[in-house]
């Protein structure tokens, strides 16, 4: 079955990206952490890691195309398999509660949304002021 990719939350409360340019093409073989396309969102251009090593079977959206974050944009797998799904309708948010396979060893993990919860943020003590010197009175 092939794995499909979808658009990840890539900054602060950002929706959607443009697709600018992608780094593969169909039959190509990917490894884990391999740029796989170039976006544009409203406040930056980033490179978009593999989650996936294997084939890319189709590229789900076209160059110059915006879609919501959560959309499928590309299909890896083996190059047996056969994609089965076209572009997603434009306005049609992808399957959000998705999540990558998981990774073989701990040097293949992929870089965008995984890895442990951070902790919950701690307060530390204060640390009580030293009273100042007091002048000697003489």
């Amino acid at each position: 079955m092939p794995q499909i990719f979808n658009l990840p939350d890539v900054g602060e409360g950002l929706t959607e990206a443009e697709i600018l340019a992608w780094r593969v093409a169909p039959g190509e073989t990917v490894t884990v952490n391999q740029v796989l396309v170039e976006i544009e969102t409203a406040k930056s251009v980033v490179e978009l890691p593999s989650p996936y090593a294997g084939t890319v079977l189709d590229l789900l959206v076209p160059e110059g195309r915006t879609v919501e974050v959560g959309t499928p944009i590309i299909a890896v797998g083996s190059p047996e398999e056969a994609a089965g799904t076209g572009p997603a309708p434009e306005g049609t948010p992808g399957i959000l509660g998705e999540t990558p396979a998981a990774p073989e060893a701990d040097g293949d993990r992929p870089l965008v949304g995984s890895g442990p919860k951070a902790d919950p943020v701690r307060r530390r003590r204060r640390i009580a002021p030293e009273p100042a010197p007091r002048a000697a009175a003489g």
